[in-house]
């Protein structure tokens, strides 16, 4: 599917969807969590501890909800800003020829441009959320255990390129047209 071919807003849902999954995942295993749950993840595993708390063990919950009200933010202003091809030119407008230079740089050359530029944003939302769930599973462990697993930088790293990889593409497809 097109980025442009559905509502903008209904791309909100995935991010929607993770958040309540999410925060209903954590309010289930909190009671089963340890008195001691991982702060910090380095190289070599869980580095450092902290006693569990409410805002301590949902740490990654808070950080995702921030993120979706940032980005949907962001999506809701892209699709506000005025795009190139509706300025007005220097022959209609007095003035418009100084403020087409200054305000130009970026923004998005058409209403479609700033529909893939929002919705890409949403997207690259949805794959932060995937990313911290996996750090959750690592948070919300039964046992308070040291070790991590090789695959979680992979599994918390590959889903922000592949986010930032399709942004950054729906940002310079926006340019070249």
């Amino acid at each position: 599917m097109a980025f442009s071919s559905c509502p903008v807003r209904l791309w909100l849902l995935p991010n929607a969807v993770l958040l309540l999954g999410l925060a209903t995942w954590g309010t289930l295993r909190y009671p089963h969590l340890p008195g001691r749950i991982p702060q910090h993840i380095g190289v070599d595993g869980v580095d450092a501890w902290t006693d569990r708390s409410i805002g301590s063990a949902f740490v990654l919950v808070f950080v995702y909800a921030g993120a979706t009200l940032l980005m949907a933010g962001c999506a809701e202003l892209t699709l506000r800003v005025t795009p190139r091809d509706e300025m007005p030119s220097a022959s209609t407008a007095p003035f418009a020829a100084a403020q087409a230079t200054s305000s130009l740089l970026n923004r998005p050359n058409s209403r479609a441009s700033a529909r893939r530029i929002a919705c890409a944003l949403l997207l690259f939302n949805t794959c932060i959320g995937v990313s911290l769930a996996a750090g959750c599973g690592i948070l919300w462990r039964s046992a308070p255990d040291p070790n991590v697993p090789a695959w979680l930088f992979a599994a918390m790293t590959l889903p922000l390129l592949a986010g930032s990889a399709v942004t950054v593409a729906a940002a310079v497809s926006s340019r070249k047209r």
